[in-house]
């Protein structure tokens, strides 16, 4: 779960599909949970004047951990750059494969696909489970062109609903 805090979930400041990715990412994480699957919560760590500046309500994630969750905060798009052993830690507990999902797609999502990849992992970008936000194209167009770009970098892209859990 990369970067799934209030501010991209909450008020209007929020990713165009607020509503509908958090009822997805909420139905992922309870998946994810009955299935036993090791999750993983990625928080931002924004700067000054961001929504996501460490200790304000935007920088909070939307969705509490459990206590035997991992949760793993990072300062730049790539959530390996920023936590140097989460690789090996990851793979001491028998992780090979990741499926990822979140926010932004084409920056912290891709970021952090390609970041599992180059660290040898399968990695599975869930397609309908990433957002962001509208820039000189629309928010589904970046994510669908994000997702286009990971696969051809060998990271696979499976529907949000079919997710291997």
């Amino acid at each position: 779960m990369v970067d799934v805090q209030r501010n991209m979930l909450e008020g209007d400041g929020a990713v165009p599909a607020a509503g509908q990715i958090r009822e997805r990412l909420e139905g992922l994480l309870n998946r994810a949970r009955q299935a036993g699957a090791l999750l993983v919560h990625v928080q931002n760590d924004g700067g000054e004047g961001d929504p996501d500046l460490p200790g304000t309500e935007g920088w909070e994630l939307a969705f509490a951990p459990a206590p035997d969750e991992i949760v793993v905060r990072k300062s730049e798009p790539d959530t390996f750059a920023s936590n140097p052993t989460l690789a090996a830690d990851l793979r001491s507990r028998g992780i090979n494969r990741l499926l990822i999902a979140g926010m932004q797609s084409e920056y912290c999502v891709a970021a952090t696909a390609r970041g599992g990849k180059a660290a040898g992992f399968d990695v599975t970008v869930l397609r309908g489970a990433h957002a962001t936000f509208d820039q000189q194209r629309s928010a589904d167009e970046i994510a669908v062109a994000t997702e286009r770009e990971l696969a051809q970098d060998g990271v696979a892209i499976t529907d949000w609903a079919e997710a291997p859990l």
